[in-house]
């Protein structure tokens, strides 16, 4: 992974005849050809992929399907995703079964129509990576997408559901994307069974965004919850361990905290956990989470939720670690320079910024500003040197992430 990133192109051997522009006439003899073991080498690599593949109706060749793995191929998660944007591109997935390590994914050639779609893939596998799958696709069609996931709405190892609702959708609107999530019913592990809506309104193009200067914290909400059969004082002492992590942080610069307590009627299953959000004076939003497990005071998971959003208040970044993967797809295909700030540049966006210059044309440059920074400053220290390795892959330090967006319409 370079620091600067350029323009390249993706791996086909019609490449030398064929314009860069994905807004030219559709290339159906064009595959797109992706190595599912590469970086990041999971689920995410699969979900892009094929988003790009729907969006810009070029056939997509997947092998080497999560083969760094304890259990390579796909499982019922990442199927489920793939169907799921296969029917919304009236399209045809092809290895398309639990364990294979490779799929084609061929776009029909008639305009997407949008319309009710349904994703389930019988598991606890998080309703949220479902909607990192689909919600690109859904956003070009010709109409209104309805789309009704079944799975876990707060799952380990990925986003909550209440992160999609409450950061992730108003950063969303600033490129101009109208969507709603109804939560119907929360699903926990193992069982999962949540029921989630997400609405989709269709747009012409997206718009760029820029969020360089993160500002200061103005307001702090706090949601802790439980379901099934877990006492309310669950709930209870996460809240207050956060807030008390939080007050020792702040010293007398606390700002506005708010605690919700939340015991969640509809839900299948018993779970824990807790979302705090950050609101600053320049509109940016960060968040923390964590959810409880059997065994784990309850206080510990408060804090280690207060501890993340700490991390990304000091890193002086626009947008945390969840969030700054979602946003690269977006940026690749609106029209005109998007600009980011984050802290710690983790392996999915790496990974996210590869396959969205390789498969549809976007130019990236990431910067490094230095090891901490509260936003973008005219002395800020640039540089394109090595980048300095942590731990999973991650970078440390300020980064800037810079995107010449391809400007995609459906037209």
């Amino acid at each position: 992974f370079f620091l600067r990133l350029s323009t390249s192109r993706s791996t086909c051997a019609h490449w030398s005849s064929v314009p860069t522009c994905t807004c030219s006439p559709l290339l159906y003899n064009c595959i797109m050809e992706v190595d599912g073991s590469e970086l990041e080498g999971g689920g995410q690599v699969l979900r892009n992929a094929a988003a790009y593949s729907c969006i810009l109706r070029r056939p997509l060749n997947i092998t080497k399907i999560r083969a760094g793995r304890s259990k390579p191929g796909l499982k019922a998660q990442h199927l489920a995703g793939l169907q799921l944007i296969a029917k919304i591109c009236n399209g045809e997935l092809i290895g398309g079964q639990i364990g294979s390590n490779a799929i084609t994914l061929t776009p029909g050639e008639n305009t997407q129509q949008g319309g009710d779609f349904e994703a389930d893939p019988k598991t606890a596998g998080s309703v949220c990576l479902l909607i990192q799958a689909a919600l690109p696709c859904a956003l070009f069609t010709k109409n209104e997408c309805r789309l009704t996931l079944k799975g876990g709405t707060n799952a380990d190892m990925a986003p909550q559901i209440d992160y999609f609702q409450h950061i992730f959708l108003p950063v969303a609107k600033r490129f101009g994307i109208d969507a709603v999530c109804d939560i119907q019913r929360r699903g926990y592990f193992p069982r999962g069974g949540g029921v989630v809506q997400v609405t989709v309104q269709p747009v012409e193009e997206l718009t760029p965004i820029t969020m360089t200067q993160m500002g200061n914290i103005t307001d702090v909400n706090i949601r802790s919850f439980i379901a099934g059969r877990l006492p309310i004082r669950i709930a209870n002492e996460t809240a207050a361990a956060a807030c008390q992590t939080l007050e020792q942080y702040f010293g007398e610069n606390v700002p506005n905290i708010r605690k919700e307590i939340v015991h969640e009627q509809a839900a299948i299953g018993t779970g824990s956990g807790i979302l705090i959000v950050a609101t600053t004076s320049t509109g940016c939003i960060l968040g923390g989470s964590a959810l409880g497990k059997k065994g784990l005071p309850a206080a510990k998971v408060g804090k280690a939720a207060a501890d993340e959003l700490i991390d990304s208040i000091k890193s002086g970044g626009c947008v945390d670690s969840w969030l700054q993967d979602q946003l690269i797809i977006f940026m690749a295909l609106a029209k005109g320079t998007s600009e980011i700030t984050c802290g710690e540049l983790t392996l999915h966006t790496k990974t996210a910024i590869k396959h969205a210059q390789d498969l549809c044309g976007a130019s990236f440059e990431v910067t490094k500003l230095g090891n901490t920074g509260d936003g973008i400053s005219d002395n800020a220290n640039e540089t394109s040197a090595s980048a300095e390795y942590g731990r999973g892959g991650v970078t440390s330090g300020l980064h800037r992430i810079r995107c010449q967006g391809i400007g995609f319409t459906p037209k």
